[in-house]
C-alpha cells in the first residue's frame, strides 16, 4: 500500500465573456501535516485546507481547473451536483468516465454550470480520498436574472459535515477487504474541519461562527461523512430550508434537519436569540439493524458576542437532536421536500413516460474460501449491489471504452429489473438471495428517453437509508413510501406538480423512491449509493445514454490530455 500525503495549492483568474465568466484554477497535489483529537498525521487535503477551498460562480459560467498531481496516489475529482453537459470526461468517477491521474500528471477539468443554483460540491472519486479531499462550490444566481426567490442573506457560511480518522484513510478499504467485515469507525465527526468541544483537545480548534442579533445567515450545508446520514440542529434557534443539491424548494421551517452522505442543503438562520454562545450540531442517523457507527456528536459555536456582552454560560447549549435509529423523525423531515414550481424556477416534470426501470437496492454477503477467516455475519464477507449485480471495476474506464470501441471491458447488458422477484422487504429472507452476480454491465437509454426509475430498499442482509446519487442528471422525486413498492396502486399518489428536484435521494429503509428525468444529456453515467462502504461493496451500476441526431446532441470529443490507463 502507497502511503501519501496531499496539497492542492489553488490560484484562481477570471474571464469575462458574453455568456458569463470563465474561472481558472490551478490544483497541485503535496502533503500537508493536521492535528486533531490531541495528535498529527498527514492526510491528503487541498490547498493545505482540511476542507479544502470554497469555489465560487454565478449561474451560467464555467469553471476550468487544472489539476497537478504531484502525490504519491491516483486521484480524480468529481463534481457532485454538477450535470456535466454533454461532458462526461470531466465527471471524475475513477475507471467510469476517466482513468486515474497518476503522480506526476497534470489534467484538466471543465465544469459548465448552466442549470445548478445554490450549494453544490466537489470531492474525490479514487478510493477513500474524498474523506479529507472535498469542498463546497457556491453558485449565485445569474447576474441578468432575479436574484434568490428568498430575502437576500447578511451573510453565508459554508457548514461541511466531515470525519476524522486517527489512522491512515487509504488504507481503510484494503484492510476491509482482507477480512470482508465492516471498514473501521471514524474517531470523530467534524463541523468545517474541527471535531468541537465534545471531543479531548478541541476546544481550542472548534469552529466558532460569530452573529449580529437579528441578521439573517446563509449556512450552505453539505454531507461529506464518508457512511452516515446525519442529524443537524442548532441549539434554540429554527431553520429555513431553502435548497437542496444546488436547486431551490419551498421553504421548510424546521428544528432540525436530516442530511445524507452526497446531500448539500441551504438553510436560513435568522440569530434571533438573547446574545449567548449556542451550539450547532451533527450526530449520525443509523436505521441498519446491527451495523456500527460512530455514536459521537460533532460541535460548533454559534457566538452572539461581536454586538453584544454577555456571560457565557458553562456548557453552550445543545439542540435536541433525534435519537440515531428514529426512522420516523427522518421521514418528518424528508416528506416536506418540494420544488418551486414558479415562472423563474419551474418543474419539468417528464409526464409521458416511455422508459420503465426498477432497480432493488441489497446489502449481500459472500462465502469465504477455506483458507479465509471473514468477519462478516455468519463468518462471511460483505459485498452489495443493484439488481443484485454486484458492480466489478474494469481496468479501463468504461466511457473510453465506449467511445474507442475498446471490447472487453463491460456489456451492455444490465437488467431492467430484478432477475428475481421476492418480498424484497420481508423479514427471513431466504439465504439464496444473499449471493449476488459479479459483473461490468452498463444500461443502454435511447437519448431524450422520459424515464421513471423505482429505487426499492431490499431487507435481503439489512434495510438502511441509501442515499443514491446519480451523475450528469437531476431528477424528480415523484413518490417514495415504505415497503415494497406497489405498480397498480402507488402511481396514483405521485407528485407530478411540484416534486423535489434533486441529485442525491435517500431510499428509506425497507422503502421505495421513484425518480423521473429526461435522457438528454449522452454519455457514461455512474449511479451509486453514496455510503462508501457499500460503493466499496459493489452497489453501483452505469447508465450509457446515447448520443442524438442532431450536431449539439452528442458526446463531446475527448480531451486532448486525457488521462491514460
Amino acid at each position: 500500500m502507497i502511503k501519501f500525503l496531499g496539497l492542492f495549492v489553488l490560484s484562481v483568474f477570471l474571464v469575462e465573456s458574453a455568456k458569463g465568466k470563465t474561472h481558472y484554477h490551478k490544483f497541485v497535489v503535496k502533503s500537508s501535516s493536521y492535528t486533531r483529537l490531541c495528535a498529527s498525521k498527514d492526510i491528503l487535503t487541498v490547498n493545505g485546507k482540511f476542507p479544502g477551498p470554497t469555489l465560487k460562480a454565478h449561474r451560467g459560467d464555467k469553471i476550468v481547473i487544472k489539476v497537478y498531481n504531484q502525490a504519491n496516489t491516483n486521484i480524480t475529482l468529481h463534481w457532485h451536483g454538477a450535470r456535466q453537459p454533454r461532458n462526461p470526461w470531466s465527471d471524475g468517477p475513477e475507471y467510469i468516465t476517466q482513468c486515474p491521474i497518476i503522480p506526476g500528471k497534470m489534467y484538466i477539468y471543465k465544469i459548465d454550470l448552466n442549470r445548478e443554483e445554490g450549494t453544490i460540491w466537489w470531492h474525490a472519486h479514487s478510493g477513500w480520498a474524498r474523506a479529507t479531499v472535498h469542498g463546497a462550490i457556491i453558485v449565485y444566481p445569474n447576474k441578468l436574472g432575479s436574484g434568490y426567490p428568498f430575502p437576500k442573506p447578511f451573510s453565508e457560511i459554508p457548514i461541511i459535515l466531515g470525519e476524522w480518522w486517527k489512522k491512515d484513510v487509504m488504507e481503510i478499504p484494503s484492510n476491509a477487504n482482507k477480512t470482508g467485515g465492516e471498514p473501521i469507525l471514524s474517531d470523530a465527526y467534524t463541523i468545517n474541519g474541527q471535531p468541537g468541544f465534545l471531543y479531548p483537545c478541541s476546544k481550542k480548534g472548534t469552529f466558532r461562527m460569530n452573529v449580529l442579533q437579528g441578521k439573517t445567515y446563509l449556512l450552505r450545508i453539505i454531507n461529506a461523512v464518508m457512511d452516515e446520514n446525519l442529524f443537524f440542529g442548532i441549539a434554540r434557534h429554527k431553520m429555513v430550508v431553502v435548497g437542496k443539491d444546488g436547486l431551490y424548494i419551498k421553504p421548510i421551517d424546521t428544528n432540525y434537519i436530516m442530511i445524507t452522505p452526497g446531500q448539500s442543503m441551504d438553510v436560513l438562520l435568522q440569530a434571533d436569540q438573547p446574545p449567548s454562545l449556542y451550539s450547532m450540531a451533527a450526530a449520525a442517523y443509523s436505521s441498519a439493524l446491527g451495523a456500527g457507527f460512530d455514536k459521537t456528536m460533532t460541535t460548533a459555536l454559534i457566538d452572539y458576542s461581536i454586538n453584544a456582552t454577555y456571560s457565557s454560560p458553562k456548557t453552550p447549549y445543545l439542540p435536541n437532536l433525534p435519537p440515531h435509529n428514529r426512522t420516523e423523525a427522518s421521514t418528518a423531515f424528508t416528506k416536506q421536500f418540494r420544488s418551486l414550481a414558479t415562472k423563474d424556477h419551474p418543474a419539468k416534470v417528464p409526464l409521458d413516460v416511455d422508459t420503465f426501470l426498477f432497480f432493488t437496492i441489497s446489502v449481500n454477503l459472500l462465502n469465504c474460501s477455506s483458507d479465509e477467516k471473514c468477519t462478516g455475519p455468519f463468518g462471511k464477507r460483505f459485498a452489495a449491489s443493484v439488481n443484485n449485480i454486484s458492480f466489478v471495476t474494469p481496468p479501463v474506464d468504461i466511457l473510453q471504452a465506449y467511445y474507442h470501441k475498446i471490447p472487453n471491458v463491460f456489456k451492455m447488458e444490465f437488467p431492467r429489473k430484478p432477475p428475481v422477484e421476492f418480498n424484497y422487504t420481508g423479514d427471513n429472507l431466504p439465504e439464496n438471495l444473499l449471493t449476488p452476480s459479479f459483473g461490468t454491465r452498463v444500461l443502454v437509454l435511447e437519448y431524450n428517453a422520459s424515464v421513471e426509475l423505482i429505487l426499492q430498499g431490499t431487507n435481503v442482509l439489512a434495510s438502511d437509508n441509501h442515499p443514491v446519487h446519480l451523475h450528469g442528471y437531476s431528477f424528480y422525486v415523484v413518490g417514495w413510501g415504505f415497503g415494497n413498492f406497489n405498480p397498480k396502486e402507488d402511481p396514483s399518489m405521485y407528485n407530478l406538480v411540484d416534486p423535489p428536484e434533486e441529485t442525491t435521494v435517500g431510499v428509506p429503509k425497507n422503502g421505495w423512491v421513484a425518480i423521473r428525468f429526461k435522457a438528454d444529456n449522452p454519455g457514461i453515467w455512474l449511479l451509486h449509493c453514496h455510503i462508501e462502504r457499500h460503493t466499496t461493496w459493489g452497489m453501483n451500476m452505469v447508465f450509457l445514454v446515447k448520443d442524438g441526431d442532431g450536431p449539439t446532441s452528442g458526446i463531446l470529443p475527448p480531451p486532448h490530455d486525457l488521462p491514460k490507463c
